[in-house]
């Protein structure tokens, strides 16, 4: 395999900060001796094209910048092969970055990640042919997201703000039909989130004990409850221990399969689809590039 590495960035990730890292990474990607061919799509579908067609050519490796949806892309370019993913995090989320212990902010370190060349073998999730990284949204979660990709105002933070309290007010606990290898369960709950990474949302731990290479999903159920405790236990959904509720239970699965009235899943920051579906974890379905990990 050659020395070319295949850059892949996301003017728009982060308000400006793609850009502006995708020009520093090539830079110093080329003073590390890498050949860079950047890559630009003219939109998401092109860029998932070039991105493949790289892969196909034999590059030494696919780099991404930008979040957790340009990783996303990069996922269905290189899963499954033996060409490694890169990650220069410039998104608002960034969740993969995070669970890999990549610097978040810092691109010259996230540079020499890549650039040492040093590689860790992941698990990766898919569902109806389409991989990904992190955590699954199909219960409030989702539907904060349906409200949100409705909305034209505010821009920002305070769109999600306002959207969870929008949807606080209407919100009722969901029927799931659950299939977890195999075992049959119905309930109700405000939310249902299958995860390989421990967090979302730019470091929201909904799937707090979720490893990336142990060949198993978490799946948090969160039993029905007020709207006044369901907000109390996402306070602590940051720091990972709002599972210590009774009402939130832990289960560990290798597929897993899910159908809700009305729910769209979501996932890596992007629309996977409507339930029903069935989700796979794939073992070390993905090479990528990462710092070496504490002992």
């Amino acid at each position: 395999m050659g020395e070319e590495i295949a850059l892949l960035v996301n003017p728009a990730a982060g308000r400006g900060r793609g850009a502006r890292a995708g020009r520093r990474a090539a830079g110093r990607l080329t003073d590390a001796g890498l050949t860079v061919r950047e890559l630009a799509g003219r939109d998401v579908r092109e860029a998932a094209d070039l991105a493949r067609e790289s892969v196909q050519d034999g590059v030494r490796a696919l780099v991404v910048v930008g979040g957790d949806g340009m990783v996303h892309l990069g996922l269905q370019a290189v899963a499954g092969t033996t060409t490694p993913l890169g990650v220069i995090p410039a998104g608002t989320g960034n969740d993969f970055a995070r669970g890999l212990g990549i610097p978040l902010n810092d691109p010259r370190a996230a540079v020499a990640v890549v650039a040492g060349g040093r590689h860790r073998d992941v698990d990766l999730g898919r569902s109806e042919g389409q991989w990904f990284a992190g955590v699954v949204a199909t219960g409030f979660d989702a539907k904060v997201n349906d409200r949100v990709n409705r909305m034209r105002w505010p821009r920002g933070p305070r769109r999600y703000d306002i959207a969870t309290f929008a949807e606080l007010g209407v919100f009722r606990p969901i029927p799931y039909h659950l299939e977890l290898d195999g075992e049959v369960t119905d309930v109700e709950a405000m939310l249902v989130a299958v995860g390989n990474l421990p967090s979302y949302g730019g470091g929201l731990r909904m799937t707090p004990g979720a490893e990336l290479d142990n060949g198993l999903f978490d799946v948090v159920i969160v039993a029905p409850v007020s709207r006044l405790t369901l907000v109390r236990a996402f306070r602590r959904v940051r720091r990972g221990t709002y599972t210590g509720y009774p009402f939130v239970s832990v289960r560990r699965a290798r597929r897993v399969k899910l159908d809700a009235p009305g729910i769209t899943a979501y996932v890596d920051g992007e629309r996977l689809g409507p339930l029903p579906r069935t989700f796979d974890l794939v073992p070390r379905a993905l090479r990528v590039f990462a710092p070496l990990r504490p002992r």
